[in-house]
């Protein structure tokens, strides 16, 4: 009987030690949530400035309509212009959220897909992925005004015309990065965490 109740004891004393290590870790996975920041849009040292005004720029869509790109709007929407390729795997999967992000988003922004190449090619790719055709502009210029070297790379312009964030987006994570940096005022959610202690 003594022994059943040594062995009761110990096996009490094991499962509270268990139950304490369990909070310290969750008490840990805590403080380092609170660490990391999120990760934004990856900004690249060369192009535009945020901050800077739009090169504005007429470009044509998929029917052949001349849209124009940079001005400031008097309908106060901001632009996301989105620089995609039909070769690019990532930005095959980024097209679902950046639909959802355009729907969920159209009260203040509109958003529009750019490429440059073969036109047949790129209207295939808007057709197999149920793009609007007049919101796809082709235009090689536009992609060297961006210096657009990787994909899928975003710009957002305001409504006054200014660029208000940039990067390569691959997840919806990056992607709404540029929508909160425009809201924060910073040129990228990094900026704002590394000025942390300023804005306190």
């Amino acid at each position: 009987m003594s022994a059943l109740a040594i062995s009761n004891v110990v096996l009490w004393v094991v499962v509270a030690s268990l139950l304490v290590v369990v909070l310290a870790l969750m008490r840990q996975l805590g403080v380092l949530h609170e660490r990391i920041a999120p990760v934004g849009a990856l900004m690249l040292n060369r192009g535009l400035a945020v901050g800077d005004k739009a090169p504005v720029l007429d470009v044509p869509d998929l029917n052949g309509a001349t849209m124009r790109i940079g001005e400031s709007r008097a309908d106060g929407k901001s632009l996301l212009l989105l620089f995609v390729s039909p070769t690019c795997p990532v930005c095959k999967s980024l097209l679902p959220i950046v639909k959802s992000s355009g729907r969920d988003e159209r009260g203040w922004l509109d958003i529009v897909l750019a490429s440059d190449g073969e036109l047949e090619e790129q209207r295939a790719f808007a057709r197999s992925h149920n793009l609007d055709a007049a919101s796809y502009v082709l235009s090689a210029p536009l992609g060297v005004t961006y210096q657009v070297s990787r994909l899928p790379f975003a710009a957002l312009i305001d409504e006054a015309g200014i660029l208000r964030a940039r990067g390569l987006v691959n997840s919806r994570e990056h992607l709404e990065s540029l929508f909160e940096a425009k809201r924060l005022g910073v040129a990228s959610l990094q900026q704002y965490f590394s000025d942390a202690p300023a804005h306190k």
